[in-house]
């Protein structure tokens, strides 16, 4: 109503009420009338039925046709506006006489199904009226007729009464009544103009007032005389226009002294602008000299680093004993924690600054995001959530784009998802949003039943250090980074992230992400030709993942039969066969799957079960009560698909990359530049057991000397070097050399964004950061010289040995981690696992008499530091954390009261590696 005005509000409140009003009584009259005459046409038509039945009685009980139909035509004439049609039947329901032609005269005759009418029947039609009365043989002379008494049916009479008369004055009487509305109307409308006028007038004369006194007439008043709410109105009016005139004359003496305060201030100000252009000046020069530092430092910290990781990995493929392998471990593995954290120093401030570029590299999409809910699982599996992913088949699975950040964002969000969710479920969702050309838009979800966010806490959510509440960093951990980063790298990718929530009712983070699509599809290929001969019986309960198993066996055009409850399960078993895929969601109860199980091997049918826990016991113990395979929740399409077709392979050997097959040489010819003698060296040694000939030159000078001498078949140059750098070279050596054509690497330590390209464009062929990865270079020179012929070599390398690989995962104990970080060496896993465990002793005592303030806090960052160490080689990953988070607060505040939760979490999470220990070493007995 408030985007009306006063007159017609007036209108409307006057005239809608008598409208409906009138509406309701006409209809409620109009209703009434037209019911009575109705009942009038059928009352009057069953007085001249009964009669007429009655007076038929002896003409029908004689069969006498001539005196019915004189009977039935002379009441048809007299009566002949109402009546139109009058037949009569005998007991058998066939026609004895009518009193003229009907088109349809079964529209008189009784259903045949039914009975003969025992009394006088009325069906209203909306243009005519069928009444049909039974003829009795009761008159004197008819005793025969009579039954026990009774008197006999001897047929009836059927009439057919017109309503042209009821219809004419129904109409008649709604005209009436809808003018009597309209009439009513007409007298609001003229009494809701009169008050409005009454209203309105005085209301139009006060807006002129307010006008003139807008337009600075501040002598302007309201006239004449006006009671109630409208004398009110002008009373104020008039007040309003005396305290304005009076606040004018004081605005006309504060703006002189305003004025003159103005010129001074004036004068502060252009002092400040110059300061501020001063200042302006300094904060370039420095945001300059902090990205040659940030160049400088990643340089200089890098290329002593490459060393490090080099060296270590080549003392590794040689004769070791225990020790002196777990010290090499060691130092490679503090180095690469080093070169990470200068990693994440140099992205953190590329993304503050807006320079972090992303990768457009060619990767299989679905693959990607399975690796990052693969990596996580295990976290919702412990506390029993649903965790389940669903990407739509239009998803496109080769897709070009920057893979590893986008697994960044999906792992900080569903990172945080299961960190905030307690039970429920979570459910990561990917679909196609737009495809055209190369160019495709992906819409992806998070979205858990957590404990939410309000309101005003969204509003910092997505501001760097903060969280949704104070005490959040306390109870779950974290710095507040994570979101902003996914924001920006969301942003970057073109696209824009948003979040739905409510306390108590979970989270919604939805983003959308410009990708291209690939030229090819990474990956192996699914059996798709072996699928789509199969059957499936599929039983979930959780009805995300039977989803998630419905599409793609849509996908895979599988012949699928689902149910969702144990009657449904029974019903679709006894008809089928083929592959059982049953799902079950609570790993601590087991009984219930085992009975499916059982029942499924009694109709002889393969079963895979999947379950929402990682824990290989579990997976064990299913496949003991008869599962042919095992699967952990959520869903991996490619283990399903193999398990399906039967392709899993059961007995899965590693190589352990220490100690490998020697390989044949290529016949190159290669030069290696580089100032600083460990990395030269160790470029050196990692030539040699991939190239025939290597040269090496200490700066750019002597580069160019050599290119002039001989011919090779590939140069690697570093960038920055005393006497000539790496780019000056390469351009001489491209002008006037035997070696203009030979492909150039550019060497280089720096990690900044756009160096690669800066490089390229400079004259250098390709790229290889430091520190140098043995698998890199090796795919860099066949990439550059992909036809060079081998050199027969003698095969004195050892062969590795192949060792079963053990799948053990829970949260506290990751064994495929910790194999990673003894380079698949079991035994080497065992020994730093048993060392971690001998750590127990001391790292345990040390929290207590920390807590009860016996022990002096440096000395336990020395202990914790010790065991944190001990932990990276472990797989214990939780462990690892807190232990991090534990000393680096500690090195920062000193405050034991601060970290003290932290203290008594690492204490728990010892008894929780202490009994993943016990389950580990029984594993290893049984196997």
């Amino acid at each position: 109503m408030t985007k009306y005005g006063l007159r017609a509000r007036v209108y409307i409140l006057t005239i809608i009420p008598t409208l409906v009003v009138g509406i309701l009584l006409a209809s409620y009259f109009t209703f009434n009338r037209n019911q009575q005459l109705d009942n009038f046409v059928i009352e009057q038509g069953v007085n001249v039925i009964e009669p007429l039945a009655i007076a038929a009685e002896i003409g029908l009980s004689r069969y006498n046709r001539e005196k019915v139909k004189a009977l039935i035509s002379v009441t048809h004439r007299k009566m002949s506006p109402l009546i139109k049609s009058i037949a009569v039947y005998d007991k058998h329901n066939q026609l004895f006489v009518t009193s003229n032609y009907h088109r349809n005269i079964r529209l008189l005759q009784s259903d045949p199904k039914l009975p003969l009418p025992q009394s006088t029947q009325v069906e209203i039609y909306p243009d005519r009226i069928i009444l049909r009365a039974p003829i009795w043989a009761e008159a004197e002379g008819s005793f025969a007729a009579f039954s026990d008494g009774k008197p006999e049916l001897l047929g009836y009479i059927s009439m057919q009464y017109n309503k042209d008369r009821a219809l004419l004055l129904q109409f008649r009487d709604t005209t009436v009544a809808l003018f009597i509305v309209l009439f009513g109307v007409l007298i609001s409308v003229l009494f809701a103009f009169q008050l409005s006028k009454q209203v309105t007038q005085p209301i139009t004369n006060m807006v002129k007032i307010v006008d003139r006194i807008r337009q600075g007439r501040l002598d302007a008043r309201v006239e004449g005389s006006y009671t109630g709410e409208l004398g009110l109105l002008k009373h104020g009016i008039n007040s309003m226009a005396k305290s304005l005139a009076e606040y004018h004359e004081e605005m006309h003496q504060s703006i002189d002294q305003a004025t003159s305060d103005l010129r001074e201030t004036l004068e502060q100000i252009e002092i400040q602008n110059i300061e501020l252009d001063i200042a302006k000046k300094e904060a370039q020069q420095g945001a300059k000299a902090k990205s040659e530092f940030l160049a400088n430092m990643s340089h200089e910290l890098r290329t002593p680093l490459n060393g490090v990781i080099g060296f270590a990995r080549q003392l590794l493929k040689t004769p070791l004993n225990n020790n002196q392998a777990d010290y090499l471990l060691t130092i490679e593995k503090s180095a690469n924690n080093l070169l990470a954290i200068i990693n994440d120093i140099l992205d953190f401030s590329k993304l503050e600054a807006g320079k972090l570029k992303l990768e457009r590299i060619e990767f299989n999409f679905r693959d990607t995001i399975n690796d990052v809910v693969t990596l996580l699982a295990p976290s919702a599996q412990d506390k029993h959530l649903e965790l389940n992913l669903l990407i739509d088949p239009d998803v496109p699975e080769g897709l070009r784009g920057d893979p590893l950040r986008l697994q960044q964002i999906f792992t900080n969000l569903l990172g945080n998802a299961i960190k905030f969710t307690h039970q429920g479920e979570i459910t990561v969702t990917i679909s196609l949003l737009k495809k055209q050309g190369q160019q495709v838009v992906l819409k992806a979800s998070v979205q858990d039943s957590g404990i939410g966010i309000s309101k005003e806490q969204q509003t910092q959510l997505f501001q760097a250090f903060k969280q949704a509440d104070t005490s959040i960093n306390r109870e779950y951990g974290g710095t507040g980074l994570g979101l902003v980063i996914t924001q920006k790298l969301v942003q970057q990718m073109g696209g824009d992230i948003t979040l739905e929530s409510e306390p108590e009712q979970g989270s919604s983070f939805s983003f959308d992400v410009h990708l291209e699509l690939a030229n090819m599809v990474l990956g192996a290929p699914l059996p798709l030709k072996a699928l789509r001969k199969l059957s499936l019986l599929s039983y979930e309960p959780h009805h995300l993942s039977q989803k998630v198993i419905t599409g793609l066996a849509k996908q895979w055009q599988l012949n699928l039969q689902s149910a969702s409850t144990p009657e449904q399960w029974q019903q679709a078993l006894a008809q089928f066969n083929g592959i059982a895929v049953i799902g079950h969601s609570d790993w601590n109860s087991l009984e219930p799957l085992y009975q499916k199980i059982t029942q499924a091997k009694q109709k002889e049918l393969e079963v895979i079960v999947l379950i929402n826990s990682s824990d290989p016991d579990v997976h064990q113990a299913i496949i003991d009560a008869g599962a042919k395979y095992c699967l952990s929740k959520p869903l991996n399409h490619r283990k399903f698909a193999q398990a399906l077709v039967d392709d899993l392979q059961e007995d899965v050997r590693v190589i352990s990359p220490i100690s490998r097959a020697s390989r044949a040489k290529l016949q190159l010819k290669v030069l290696a530049v580089d100032d600083n003698a460990a990395n030269l060296k160790l470029i050196t040694a990692m030539l040699n057991e991939l190239v025939g000939q290597v040269d090496t030159c200490s700066n750019g000078l002597e580069a160019i000397t050599k290119a002039e001498e001989q011919h090779y078949d590939l140069i690697l140059m570093d960038i920055q070097m005393p006497i000539l750098d790496g780019i000056s070279a390469t351009q001489k050596i491209r002008k006037q050399s035997r070696n203009q054509h030979t492909p150039i690497i550019a060497v280089t330590a720096h990690a900044l964004a756009g160096e690669k390209e800066q490089l390229l464009a400079q004259g250098v062929d390709d790229y290889l950061a430091k520190p140098i990865d043995e698998s890199s270079l090796e795919k860099l020179i066949h990439r550059w010289q992909p036809n060079a012929k081998q050199l027969t070599t003698n095969n004195n390398g050892v062969m590795a040995t192949p060792t079963t690989s053990l799948e053990f995962e829970n949260s506290s104990l990751s064994w495929e981690l910790a194999m990673q970080r003894a380079n698949n060496n079991q035994s080497l896993a065992l020994d730093m696992f048993s060392m971690l465990q001998e750590s127990f002793d001391e790292i345990e005592p040390a929290i207590q008499q920390l807590l009860n303030q016996q022990l002096d806090v440096d000395e336990f960052v020395l202990i914790i530091h010790r065991f944190r160490g001990g932990c990276a080689y472990s797989g214990c990953q939780r462990l690892e954390d807190l232990s991090a988070t534990i000393e680096d607060s500690l090195r920062q505040a000193h405050q034991v009261t601060e970290i003290e939760p932290e203290l008594l979490e690492l204490s728990d999470e010892i008894d929780k590696v202490k009994q993943a220990a016990i389950q580990l070493y029984q594993q290893l007995n049984e196997s």
